[in-house]
């Protein structure tokens, strides 16, 4: 089902000659002008995806008022357009390549393969990744779209405000699409866990809410009215909100209730139909590495020995000493002195240090990069209305004109769950220099064709920003602040948990209890934001292994490269090397070290 990893390396042999030829020869037309069609392609099925970036623009203005199409139609075209997409790929001429040329395209072959064996699975959708559920805590229009409008889509002038009320008409058909989705699925046996539908119940009913309560409306009244754009549009946008997603969300919200009488609470696809085949398959797409299910639980098992031992040795130069890691980190959690208020007014207090810690590494960026993004960051919470069942931390992008910032979000439901100690390292994964300096990086840099700015894949991305806590440690940000270091490693291990939890949650039946356990008793988790973290994992098979796999790439391609240079060895230029190509699949990522370390 998933692609053979002998056949993909096999399709990038082209990368051997990657060091010894220019970074990008004049491009192919035939190449250039599929990447421009794949580009234009996903923008159309995608409109929120193009808005984000800031491509709505010019010839594509017109997706400013769409949301992507999520009926049974539109889902079949789709999957048929991305069989034909890899059929083109397939048939370009590889002979006329140059080697960074050859990358672009196992990068986009990897993507459309990728896409084509998870589509081979009729049911679900996509969050973090492949989802065997298309509405969850994590996915649905009912929390992402209220999010989107407020937060990316523009209001400065009456288009824009035109194209709001579109989208909210486009709003209320996308729900009812997916509720007929999940009716599709439920037919199949494809129901969420029950603790899955309780999250998911819970932040639909604090959204299915008056329109005067509604962040949709509320959204555009303020913004319109700021730009001089008067109050009709709030109105507009009240009635269509009554008559469209009001109607909408409250159905949702009935048949999830009703699908809840049928939810069992077990927690892994291994309950599903066909969900032993699934697993596998969403966990290659995700973290983009040829592992087996075993080969990862036993590779995160011996990790977490390995990080406890250093856990543990960092712990007792801090003066604690009794009891096992995990209840030492648990003692640590309940510091007083580590932990913000409850409160709206300590949450606030979070977020300004937390941007405080962006600030000072900002600084330091230019002594170990050659080359830094032209765009800025900042650190927000996530929203009220669905911290709920939001992930503990994220990451979104920035506008690739730099029109908006690159943004990090810290789910502040419980301040318990973020004492002090953890918001740094959390800061330099999910900022700088982590998905903020990669993801900027890749869309600022001149060299990489569109298509290849604006897909990622997770296991480079996630191994990038847990190398970025690593290298945050080494350029001194913890020199004062020997507590941070602690969250550091804590977070670490957590990684190579998520591995081992993931796995035996999906694979080996591991209960959600016996999962969210492991964490509590290994590391000191809060019971709360283990139980986010498994309930997340729950709906996203695999992903969670993209973080410690991606990592143990990077850390090799370095180790290599300083074993054989010695005083020799350049920073800069190993970053350079590992991010000059933008975002790849792990085992092109792989080759690309092994010819660079060669040529050192």
């Amino acid at each position: 089902m998933h692609t053979n990893r002998r056949d993909f390396l096999a399709g990038t042999a082209a990368t051997a000659a990657l060091i010894a030829t220019p970074i990008r020869a004049a491009e192919a037309a035939p190449l250039s002008r599929l990447f421009d069609d794949l580009v234009q392609a996903q923008l159309h099925r995608n409109p929120e995806g193009a808005t984000q970036l800031g491509l709505d623009t010019g010839a594509n203005a017109g997706l400013r008022a769409k949301l992507s199409d999520q009926s049974a139609a539109a889902i079949a075209a789709s999957k048929a357009e991305t069989r034909a997409e890899l059929a083109k790929l397939e048939g370009i001429d590889r002979r006329a390549l140059s080697a960074a040329e050859a990358i672009d395209l196992d990068c986009v072959l990897y993507t459309r393969r990728s896409a084509v064996a998870v589509q081979a699975f009729d049911f679900g959708g996509a969050s973090y990744g492949p989802s065997p559920y298309v509405v969850s805590q994590l996915s649905g229009a009912y929390q992402s779209v209220p999010d989107f409008l407020d937060t990316k889509h523009k209001i400065e002038s009456k288009g824009d405000a035109d194209a709001y009320l579109q989208r909210i008409q486009a709003f209320g058909r996308q729900i009812d699409d997916q509720t007929e989705r999940m009716r599709h699925d439920a037919a199949a046996g494809i129901v969420p866990p029950d603790f899955i539908l309780d999250l998911a119940i819970e932040q639909m009913g604090k959204t299915a809410v008056p329109a005067a309560d509604a962040l949709v409306v509320q959204s555009i009244t303020r913004r319109a009215a700021a730009k001089g754009l008067g109050d009709e549009y709030g109105r507009q946008a009240a009635a269509l909100y009554t008559a469209g997603v009001l109607p909408a969300l409250e159905r949702q919200l009935a048949y999830s209730r009703a699908l809840r009488g049928k939810a069992t609470h077990d927690a892994g696809v291994w309950k599903l139909p066909q969900g032993a085949a699934f697993y596998p398959v969403a966990l290659k797409a995700t973290t983009t590495a040829s592992m087996s299910p075993e080969e990862v639980h036993r590779f995160g098992l011996d990790q977490a020995k390995a990080l406890s031992a250093r856990l543990d040795l960092e712990l007792r130069k801090q003066g604690f000493t009794g009891g096992s890691v995990g209840e030492r980190m648990a003692a640590l959690y309940k510091n007083p002195d580590q932990l913000y208020p409850n409160t709206d007014a300590g949450k606030v207090q979070a977020i300004a240090y937390c941007n405080a810690r962006l600030d000072a590494i900002r600084h330091k960026l230019p002594d170990v990069f050659e080359r830094v993004p032209p765009y800025s960051f900042e650190v927000r919470r996530v929203p009220a209305q669905t911290e709920a069942g939001a992930a503990a931390a994220f990451s979104q992008s920035p506008a690739i004109d730099g029109s908006r910032p690159g943004l990090v979000y810290f789910n502040l439901k419980d301040s318990g769950d973020w004492p002090r100690f953890c918001l740094a390292t959390t800061v330099y994964h999910e900022g700088l220099p982590g998905h903020q300096l990669e993801g900027g990086l890749a869309l600022s840099n001149k060299e990489l064709p569109l298509i290849r700015k604006i897909n990622g894949f997770s296991g480079y991305g996630e191994g990038w920003a847990l190398y970025a806590e690593q290298l945050a440690d080494e350029i001194g940000m913890y020199d004062d602040d020997p507590l941070g270091r602690l969250g550091y490693l804590k977070f670490m291990l957590f990684r190579a948990n998520r591995c081992v939890v993931d796995t035996g949650l999906h694979h080996f039946r591991w209960t959600r209890e016996q999962a969210i356990q492991r964490f509590v008793e290994q590391e000191g988790e809060t019971p709360g934001f283990a139980a986010r973290e498994v309930e997340r994992y729950s709906v996203n098979p695999g992903q969670a292994c993209s973080y410690k796999l991606g990592h143990s790439v990077f850390a090799d391609i370095r180790q290599r490269a300083k074993a054989k240079q010695g005083s020799r060895f350049d920073l800069k230029a190993y970053h350079s090397a590992v991010l000059r190509h933008g975002r790849v699949p792990l085992d092109v990522l792989r080759q690309i070290g092994n010819q660079w370390v060669a040529q050192l």
